[in-house]
Formats: structure tokens, C-alpha cells, sequence
């Protein structure tokens, strides 16, 4: 589903009501698992992510069985295999036969007869991994952010527009999105609410992830593997953490805009974890976000141990504001409201939503959007990196920064400096 840039409340009204329609009106068929009702699943990149994902995918439904897995380190996909062994042994159908290793396996994971794909690899390969899963005839689930450049955003826009020519559903690891108390609010805010939209803040703040920094390095180990290993500390990896993990508030505020920004300006840079051990990511960010109709949104983000830890998305609106977290949603004004309710697992959710979605035909594909939402915490990044203010047009249509290295394999790849605002360019 696109986002719309208009952000009155006959246009929340409006798509709101052809996303219903859209729900409700399957419009194709599809098999699975030779004509059974069993889904069959495959998960690439067996790492935390990948055990998590895969552990609530299971539990999302029954009649679901994971095949086949994929990863560069065996000491990733082992464990991730015996855990799940003992966690489901009726549900685990994996052999020596459907493991796979190395920069290729995930091209021969999607040879395997599998109707479902988790996509958990560093933010780098995702947009790779989900072009082949659909060109594969698979339906996938990407974990975000899908992309750590424009180029791999303008990659998955396309690979989600194939999806929908093939009826195959797509879902993005926002589960935020599946927190009943946040789209019950966003709901509200789309009826109006808190009238018209004014202004907004966006917080994520929190610790340092330094331990993440207390691994050391094998003599053995080349320098792709080590940052493949310590992938959050690596832009080209990660896309720094305003992408990997605050894609998740930009993507609720977003949401509650029914938009995506139409410019940005930032800063951002390095104040605590500045030994080489941090490769080359920041550890602060504040951009201004500007969207449709002068609206500007405010985030800070920081990564810093020991700082102050605040986490939540505000809309001020010409009747109220309205206020989310992870844990809670209220309204102020003349149509206060506050959820109160408690909200399902959403990491569980995410998954019952899609495997739902592939038994009954319904049509579901977060592509554009995650997509989208991905551009917004890229183009904030790249604004903090060179100073620059820049648009989202020129960052989705006219930017040419792809941080893919020249080659996919193990050995020697020297680590680009950290950013310089003013002295980096863009591009």
C-alpha cells in the first residue's frame, strides 16, 4: 500500500476506506505445499533475528513447517536449528539436504520446495534476498529496515510491484504496525480526531548496544566476515541504527501522517563510541522531517549508555495531540480517548496476518511502504552524514548511493571513514 501525501481528513477517510475494501475483497487463489494446507517455510540468516522470527512464525498457526535454512556461519544456523528442534519437533523438516551455506545459499534455499520465506540477513542483503524470493514465486517476510540506500528502496519498490502482478504476499517486520493500541489511535487520528495535523515529535533514545563491541576478533577471521559479524557497527551493513532500529518509530509517525516526508535536514555524529571497535556508525541523530502541508516532525535518536532513555511518537493537531509508545495510546483535546485494552504478541501477529492472508487469498503487501519508511530513516541519515538538506525526490528518483562492496566474499575490505557533516559528499 502507497502513503498518500495529503494529509487532510477527507483523504485519511478515503484511504482508509479502500484499504478496507481491499482487505475484505480477495481478488486471487494460490497453492501451497502440493495443493495441502500445510505452509512450508524457509528462513535466510539464522542468527537472533532469525530464531525469533522463525520461532513466532510457527507459533503464528498451525499446519506450518520450516524446511529449509540459509546462512554464511554454521555457528549461526546450528544452534538456530537445535533450539527450534526443541522447541517444535513436529514442525522442524529441516536435512543436511535444505541447509545452505554462503553468499549463494540463498539462491538455493528459493530452489527448495518452500511456499513462505523469512528474510533476516543485516539490512544490506534484504533487498537482494526479496527480489530473488519473488522472481522464485515466493511469499516473503522482510525484516526492516529493506534497505540501507536508495538504490536497494528503489529495488524493493519494484520487486513489490512484481509481487502484486504474482499474488504474492509480502510483510515487513514492523510490528508496531499490530499493536492494537497504536492503530486504534492512528485510526482516531485518521477521523479527525485532533483536527488538522500541526506539528510532531519522534524519540527513540536509549543505550550504547556496546555489547555488541566485547566480541574479539579471530586471527583467522577476514575483514567481510568480522563486519558481517558486527554488522550494526557498519553503515553498508546496517544503515546506521537510525535505519536498522528507529525505522520503527519513523515508520508509526508516518503512519499517523498517512505520508511520508517531503524534505529533511539533520545532524548527527560520534560522542561516545568512538573506538575503531564501532566501525563507522553514529551514535546521535536529530533530524527535522518536513511533510506535506508544512508539517514538521521532529526526531532525535541516540545510542548512547548512560543518557537519558525516552521512546514515543507525538502528532500535535489543531484539536488535541495525540501520543503513542510501545506500551500506550491516548488522544487529549475535546475527543480525548485512551486504549486500554491489552495488545496480542505483534510479533506473533505479523506473522498469523500473512499466513492468514496466503490461505485465503487475501492480498497483503507492505512493500511500498516499508520501503518508503525505509527512505525516511535513509534520507535522515543522509542528511546528519554531509549537513545537507535534501528532498525526497531527488533521494528516491535522482540519488545514486548504493554501499553494496564490489563483491560478495571473504577477505580483505577496508571500512570507510566515519561520516563528516560539511565534508562528506553527497550522493
Amino acid at each position: 500500500m502507497e502513503t498518500s501525501t495529503n494529509l487532510s481528513r477527507r483523504t485519511f477517510v478515503k484511504t482508509a476506506a479502500v484499504l478496507h475494501a481491499a482487505a475484505i475483497a480477495p481478488s486471487f487463489s494460490t497453492a501451497f505445499a502440493a495443493g495441502t494446507d500445510t505452509i512450508r517455510i524457509g528462513v535466510i540468516g539464522c542468527g537472533g533475528r532469525g530464531l525469533r522470527d522463525t520461532t513466532n512464525c510457527l507459533r503464528a498457526a498451525d499446519n506450518v513447517e520450516l524446511i529449509a535454512m540459509a546462512d554464511l556461519f554454521d555457528d549461526r544456523l546450528k544452534p538456530t536449528l537445535n533450539n527450534l528442534k526443541k522447541k517444535f519437533p513436529d514442525k522442524v523438516k529441516v536435512t543436511p539436504e535444505t541447509t545452505f551455506y554462503g553468499f549463494n545459499a540463498y539462491e538455493k534455499l528459493l530452489k527448495t520446495d518452500i511456499d513462505l520465506v523469512i528474510l533476516t540477513c543485516p539490512p544490506q542483503f534484504r533487498a537482494r534476498h526479496l527480489k530473488a524470493a519473488i522472481k522464485a514465486g515466493k511469499h516473503a517476510f522482510v525484516e526492516k529496515p529493506v534497505a540501507v540506500d536508495p538504490v536497494a528502496v528503489r529495488s524493493v519498490i519494484e520487486s513489490a510491484k512484481l509481487a502484486k502482478t504474482k499474488n504474492l504476499t509480502i510483510v515487513a517486520g514492523t510490528q508496531a504496525r499490530r499493536l492494537k493500541h497504536r492503530a486504534e489511535i492512528i485510526k482516531r487520528i485518521h477521523d479527525g480526531a485532533i483536527g488538522d495535523p500541526l506539528a510532531g515529535q519522534c524519540f527513540r533514545m536509549g543505550g550504547g548496544m556496546t555489547g555488541w563491541g566485547a566480541q574479539k576478533r579471530s586471527p583467522k577471521c577476514s575483514d567481510m566476515e568480522w563486519q558481517i559479524r558486527r554488522w550494526l557497527f557498519y553503515t553498508w551493513l546496517s544503515g546506521d541504527f537510525i535505519a536498522e532500529m528507529h525505522v520503527h518509530e519513523l515508520d508509526i509517525v508516518n503512519w499517523m501522517l498517512n505520508a511520508h516526508p517531503v524534505k529533511c535536514v539533520g545532524l548527527g555524529g560520534r560522542l561516545s563510541r568512538t573506538d575503531p571497535k564501532f566501525g563507522n556508525v553514529f551514535d546521535n541523530f536529530s533530524v527535522e522531517y518536513e511533510y506535506p502541508n508544512g508539517v514538521k516532525v521532529a526526531y532525535y535518536g541516540s545510542q548512547i549508555d548512560g543518557a537519558a532513555n525516552r521512546c514515543h511518537e507525538k502528532i500535535i493537531g489543531t484539536k488535541g495531540y495525540a501520543y503513542t509508545d510501545w506500551s500506550q495510546s491516548y488522544i487529549t483535546g475535546p475527543n480525548a480517548f485512551k486504549y486500554e485494552p491489552a495488545s496480542p504478541n505483534p510479533e506473533v501477529a505479523q506473522h498469523a496476518d500473512q499466513i492468514n492472508a496466503i490461505r485465503n487469498a487475501i492480498p497483503l503487501n507492505e512493500g511500498v511502504r516499508i520501503a518508503e519508511s525505509s527512505l525516511t530513516a535513509i534520507m535522515g541519515r543522509m542528511s546528519a552524514y554531509t549537513g545537507k538538506e535534501l528532498s525526497w525526490n531527488w533521494a528516491m528518483n535522482a540519488s545514486k548511493l548504493d554501499l553494496s562492496p564490489e563483491k560478495y566474499e571473504m577477505g580483505r575490505l577496508k571500512t570507510r571513514p566515519v561520516a563528516i557533516p560539511g565534508k562528506t559528499k553527497l550522493i
